[in-house]
């Protein structure tokens, strides 16, 4: 298995500043999102989810979900994007001008 915490910063140093620092004893760390206007996420995160793969990438799609949801994005854009395999597309801002999609719902 790769690194897990290069995957957790090769996913989010392109647009965050990423700080992870042990937390317990038992191998849990809190990884620390922030950019110039603060923190922008924070997240717990096991041993047995750094060391599991699959447990890995769904922990960072979630904080993606979560930072995407705080920047406007519509949760079906988001999980539609998750879906197709490129998750760096959900941190991307939307777009300014857009119109709810609530709207018609």
């Amino acid at each position: 298995m790769d690194n897990p915490f290069q995957i957790i910063t090769d996913t989010f140093a392109p647009k965050y500043r990423v700080n992870l620092s042990i937390q317990r004893l038992d191998g849990s760390i809190m990884l620390t999102l922030s950019d110039e206007d603060g923190v922008v996420a924070k997240r717990m995160i096991s041993a047995e989810q750094r060391n599991d793969p699959q447990r890995l990438k769904r922990l960072v799609q979630s904080v993606q979900f979560g930072i995407a949801i705080e920047q406007g994005h519509s949760a079906i854009e988001i999980l539609a994007v998750m879906t197709d395999g490129d998750s760096h597309k959900v941190l991307q801002r939307p777009p300014v001008n857009r119109p709810p999609l609530s709207a018609g719902l």
